[in-house]
């Protein structure tokens, strides 16, 4: 469960917004997803191949 303590008078959109900031860190969404439909290892492996490709490439061209 996701606790967003809150300051005295402070905004309930800005708690909203620290809210939706954990939800997002948690994964809960993108493992939702990717549980909606099922993907072969093999699948999964080659993109994760690439995402470390487009990774390192952006590491060099940072250098």
């Amino acid at each position: 469960m996701i606790v967003v303590p809150l300051k005295e008078g402070e905004n309930i959109e800005r708690a909203l917004k620290k809210f939706k900031r954990k939800f997002e860190k948690t994964g809960v969404v993108k493992e939702l997803r990717s549980r909606q439909a099922f993907a072969k290892p093999s699948v999964i492996r080659r993109e994760q191949i690439k995402k470390a490709i487009y990774i390192q490439k952006l590491q060099r061209e940072e250098e």
